[in-house]
This record gives structure tokens, C-alpha cells and sequence, in this order.
């Protein structure tokens, strides 16, 4: 196979593309309105001492780091500015992270002096149409981009903390001494909550948040809980939280953050949790299509010959020895076409025929459980990164076309089908705890609310487009297709602040989300 035949597949090739379930949005030039004359009340709440308890989306993470720009446009830290109109306070104090690029775990290794940044787009060659996702500090990248650094100890006063936000966590962690220490032999270690826990290795981060006597608190946690499986394609390296862990951890945090008994004034505070969105739902899943392999004619004939007659013909044979049905031999069979192409992928449901592939068959091995991706599976944003690549500078060995992506890259359906199944259990019993202590849990339907704006492609807010996908000048995602940007931060905040309104009969003004960047423009050397 030679390889001036061979796709040379990029991201961006994929980056602007918008899967079927988005519809165009047409831009519109952002207007500024004057809001008519409004009394802002606190209603029934008090945010004069507010406080924030969640994972990454919490801490402000975006583009697959932690860093300032992202810190001061957290979603928590957005809110508590409106706050100020209904009796907050001016200060809300974060464990600064002071680094213009942050520290990306993706793709940094210490151990070989290699320390990376946020993501950018950046277009190595010049031109902006080739822009990728790339990490900060990576060669080539030019400045201010070319710098990161790993995450020190908080210097600050950790007892005037308001936001504890720990990229990563999972909901049990929040009770767990370990997620703040011993570093070694520990899985629940967490160096971004070590660096401003009270007392690492002994405190806790709920114990912590407590020790603030907050009077009002938002809650966004459980996300991890689903996203680490999804994220890694469902491969069982990382599995999902079980209904009943998350019920008991969910029920045992909110009754310690709700009983008058942790505060001195005998008031506990009132707040508001968010539901669990799709995570299927995230750019990360639908940026890169089920059909993104273009092949030219030549290609796909040379494919055809040397890989799919001969593993279709084994596939019959099979079939006629009833080892596999003749709908399982039609899922499998393979075909290449000139233009775009499914990705052979590798998937665990089906009938493992590594056993039969000996002799003159033992060439079929790496297609012991091979197909083509179909409309129903979801490919990860990190395929994006190896389609199309030579294997072992073999051309005739690649990424998706001749040698079969991992399950680490795709979700299959069945995999699809646990993450929404996990995801509709975990807002359950959101919903119902909240119901519980309905006089003091109002519920921000996160999940409900992109959905919305997933179906509908998108919306206008301030006279300002803001749609799923991260491509700028529109997304509302950061680069790194699971966080949002600056801009869908501030749309996060709006939906706290409504459904805080709705339940506590309070009257606050909304973020102006054209106040806040999206997504930057590619950055070229």
C-alpha cells in the first residue's frame, strides 16, 4: 500500500464539522440592552457567605487545564458577582493557581521534564485551517503559549475559601481524608485538592467546606462518576459509580451539609445542586463522526483487495459453521469506499475469533473482533489525534483504515446505553434528595437545559450565538470538547441563578454572557 494513498487525516478536518443532531445557527452581530428597572431581592436566601462545592466544572477548568484566566471566569465566581446585587459579598476567594497556561496531566510527564499546558488551537503550519487542539508549551507554539507549569501549595488563607472545586473527584471523595494524602499508594490522591486542603491527609473537603459556615452553597458533583468510563471508551479501565455507592454517598454528604447541628448560628445553609448532563452529549463525542476516514478511489480498492475480500469471505465461513449469525456477519462485514469511510474499530460485544484464526487464518488476528463504526457509536475527540496515522512507519499499517482503533476510542452502543442509564439513575436520586430538603435545595436542571440546547443547535443569549460545539467564533465549549469555555461558563451560571430564583422567590441579575470570550481563534507561529 503506498502511502501518498493513504488519508493523512487531521483534526481539523473534523474540528468545524457538527454531527446531524445540530442544526445552523445564523450569527447575529451582539446587541446591548438596558434592563428596565428592577428591584433585585435575595427572596428567602442569604448569600452573604456563598460557597461552591464540585469537581472541575467548579474550579473553572477549561481546555484540559487549570489555569488563571479559566479560574477567574468560573462558573461559581460568575454567580457570586451577581450575588453582590442581593446582599454577597464583593470577595470570593479561590485556590489561585497563578499560571497563565496551567498544568495539562494529559499530556505533561514529569518524570521526562515534559510540563504542558491548557490547549489552544494552534496551526503549525501557518494556516489557521489547519489548526488542532495542541497543549501549551508544546514546540512551535509561540508565546504567550509556550510556558506551563505544575501546580504548587496555595498560598493563600485557606480558612477564606469559597470555592472548593477539585478537578477530578469523584462524589465519594468528598468524604475521604485520603483524596488530600498520603500521595503514594493511594488512589483517591488528589494533588489539586492536597495543595489547599486545611489539614492534607486528615481534613476532608467537605469537612472544609463546613468549616466556612457558608450560608448558601452550589453543588455540582457526580459528573466524574460517569464521564471517567465514557471518556475512556467504556473499556472497564475505569468503571461507572454504582447506583447504590451514589445514593448513600449523595445522601450522607447532603444530610451533613443540612443539619443545623455543623453551624454555630443552629441555621444551616441553603443551596442549589445541579442535575448530571449527558456526557454523550459533549463535543468530545460528536466532534469526530462515525464516517471520517475519506479514502480516494485507489485506496479504497487496495483496501478492499488486501483486507475486506479476505476477512468477508473468513466472516462467511464462519457463519456456515455457526459460530456466528448471519446479523452479527453483516455488522462485521467490511467495505471501503472513495470517500468518506467508517473506522475499523475493535468491539468487545462481539464474538472474539482469535480461536479460529490459526493456520492460514492466523494473518486475521488483529481482526479478532474488528468491524466498521455505524451511526450508533460515538468516537472519542482522542481518536481524532491517531486516525489516519501509520503504524511502526508502516504504511500499510493504519489507524482506523487497515489496523483496528482500541475500545478505548469509541463507544459502542451498549456502552452508550450504561452511561445514559447511570446518568438517568444519578439525577434520580439528585431529584430526590432535593425533594427531601425541598424548603433548602433548589435544582439546577443542567442535564435538561443542554439538552435543550444541544436539539435546538444552539441559542442567542444577549444578542450573542452560543452553540454545543467547541469550533469558535460560536462554541461554548473550551478546546478540550468536555469543559466550556469562558462564555458557556457564564451560561452555566444563568442556569444556577434561574433556578435559584424560581425556588427561593429571589430576583437576581443574570451574567451579560457577552461580557465573557469563547473559544480563541487559532493561533498560528
Amino acid at each position: 500500500m503506498k502511502k501518498h494513498n493513504l488519508i493523512n487525516i487531521a483534526l481539523v478536518g473534523l474540528l468545524f464539522t457538527v454531527s446531524c443532531k445540530q442544526e445552523t445557527i445564523k450569527l447575529q452581530e451582539p446587541t446591548t440592552t438596558t434592563p428596565p428597572n428592577v428591584t433585585y431581592t435575595k427572596g428567602s436566601a442569604d448569600f452573604s457567605k456563598f460557597v461552591s462545592i464540585g469537581n472541575s466544572l467548579t474550579a473553572g477548568f477549561q481546555a484540559g487545564a487549570l489555569f488563571t484566566a479559566g479560574q477567574e471566569n468560573s462558573f461559581p465566581l460568575i454567580m457570586s458577582q451577581q450575588f453582590q446585587a442581593v446582599g454577597g459579598s464583593t470577595t470570593f476567594n479561590q485556590p489561585d493557581i497563578n499560571s497563565v497556561n496551567g498544568y495539562n496531566s494529559t499530556y505533561s510527564n514529569p518524570a521526562l521534564g515534559i510540563i504542558l499546558g491548557r490547549l489552544i488551537l494552534f496551526a503549525a503550519d501557518g494556516n489557521p485551517a489547519d489548526a488542532v487542539p495542541t497543549p501549551a508549551g508544546a514546540p512551535g507554539v509561540p508565546a504567550p503559549y509556550n510556558t506551563a507549569d505544575l501546580p504548587g501549595p496555595y498560598t493563600g488563607n485557606k480558612a477564606t475559601l469559597n470555592n472548593f472545586g477539585v478537578p477530578g473527584i469523584l462524589l465519594g471523595q468528598l468524604l475521604l481524608a485520603q483524596t488530600g494524602g498520603p500521595s503514594t499508594n493511594n488512589p483517591y490522591y488528589n494533588a489539586l485538592y492536597a495543595r489547599f486542603a486545611s489539614n492534607p491527609g486528615t481534613s476532608t473537603i467537605l469537612g472544609d467546606v463546613i468549616s466556612t459556615q457558608p450560608t448558601f452553597f452550589s453543588f455540582d458533583l457526580g459528573n466524574n462518576d460517569v464521564l471517567g468510563y465514557a471518556i475512556s471508551g467504556g473499556d472497564g479501565s475505569v468503571p461507572i459509580t454504582s447506583q447504590t455507592n451514589f445514593q448513600n454517598y449523595y445522601n450522607t454528604i447532603m444530610s451533613t451539609l443540612l443539619s443545623p447541628s455543623n453551624y454555630g448560628s443552629g441555621v444551616a445553609p441553603k443551596g442549589v445542586v445541579s442535575t448530571i448532563p449527558d456526557v454523550t452529549t459533549l463535543p468530545y463525542f460528536f466532534t469526530v463522526t462515525w464516517n471520517a476516514l475519506p479514502l480516494d478511489a485507489a485506496t479504497a480498492a487496495e483496501v478492499t483487495t488486501e483486507l475486506a475480500d479476505n476477512y468477508n469471505l473468513f466472516l462467511l465461513a464462519m457463519e456456515q459453521n455457526q459460530v456466528l449469525s448471519a446479523s452479527e456477519v453483516a455488522l462485521r462485514t467490511l467495505t471501503y469506499t472513495a470517500g468518506q469511510n467508517p473506522i475499523l474499530i475493535t468491539d468487545t460485544d462481539l464474538t472474539n475469533l482469535a480461536p479460529y484464526m490459526t493456520g492460514p487464518y492466523a494473518g486475521l488476528l488483529p481482526y479478532a473482533q474488528a468491524r466498521q463504526t455505524t451511526a450508533t457509536d460515538l468516537v472519542t475527540l482522542a481518536a481524532g489525534g491517531i486516525l489516519g496515522t501509520e503504524v511502526g512507519g508502516n504504511p500499510a499499517n493504519v489507524y482506523g483504515v487497515t489496523v483496528p482503533l482500541s475500545d478505548t476510542y469509541v463507544l459502542v452502543p451498549s456502552e452508550i446505553d450504561s452511561i445514559e442509564t447511570a446518568t438517568t439513575g444519578f439525577n434520580s436520586i439528585i431529584n430526590s434528595v432535593a425533594t427531601t430538603y425541598s424548603t433548602q435545595l433548589a435544582v439546577a436542571d443542567v442535564n435538561q437545559q443542554f439538552h435543550t440546547l444541544v436539539s435546538a443547535g444552539g441559542t442567542v443569549v444577549n444578542g450573542v450565538t452560543i452553540t454545543p460545539p467547541f469550533a469558535p467564533p460560536t462554541g461554548g465549549f473550551s478546546e478540550d470538547g468536555v469543559h466550556p469555555n469562558s462564555r458557556g461558563y457564564a451560561y452555566l451560571a444563568n442556569i444556577f441563578i434561574s433556578a435559584i430564583e424560581a425556588k427561593f422567590g429571589a430576583t437576581i441579575p443574570l451574567a451579560d454572557i457577552a461580557n465573557y470570550p469563547g473559544t480563541g481563534l487559532p493561533v498560528v507561529p
